[in-house]
């Protein structure tokens, strides 16, 4: 499973690109969207890999992340009931069913697009508009992107 957080706004973007961010659901920058790993959806994250940043995220990280920042439909916090509802016993048993995608955050009536605060302490020193092998934000970042998520949820 890819975490993609989009990074760069929306001034002067190419119209395809623009598109492809449409379909990946990221229309404002610190935006998270988590893709399943596959060669159509690794494709579409590479095309714009010049305005996002993405990488495999963890479990724990997963876990975090939907306690903290996922919401239901109606804007409503994933609380005790819902887990006990679905059958789940805790976050970390819910992110390891959507890392392993057997379940799907729509289906379980998760928003897919999580928002997150920009990370404190900033990005890396080169900025947001360089890639991150060169010391910058964007792009692939392996395992790294759990440290990234620490510091923005």
């Amino acid at each position: 499973m890819l975490a993609v957080i989009r990074i760069r706004g929306t001034v002067e973007i190419n119209p395809k690109n623009g598109k492809t961010l449409e379909l990946l659901m990221l229309h404002k920058p610190n935006h998270l969207v988590l893709v399943p790993d596959s060669k159509e959806m690794s494709g579409m994250v590479r095309k714009v890999k010049d305005y996002v940043t993405f990488g495999e995220i963890s479990g724990d990280a997963c876990a975090v992340l939907l306690e903290k920042r996922g919401r239901l439909l109606g804007n409503k916090r994933i609380d005790k009931a819902f887990l006990q509802k679905n059958k789940f016993e805790n976050f970390a048993a819910l992110a390891k069913a959507v890392i392993e995608s057997s379940k799907k955050l729509k289906e379980l009536g998760i928003k897919p697009v999580f928002r997150l605060s920009p990370p404190s302490k900033g990005f890396e020193r080169a900025g947001i508009k360089k890639s991150f092998h060169i010391g910058g934000a964007l792009g692939y970042r392996k395992g790294k992107i759990n440290e990234l998520l620490e510091k923005m949820v």
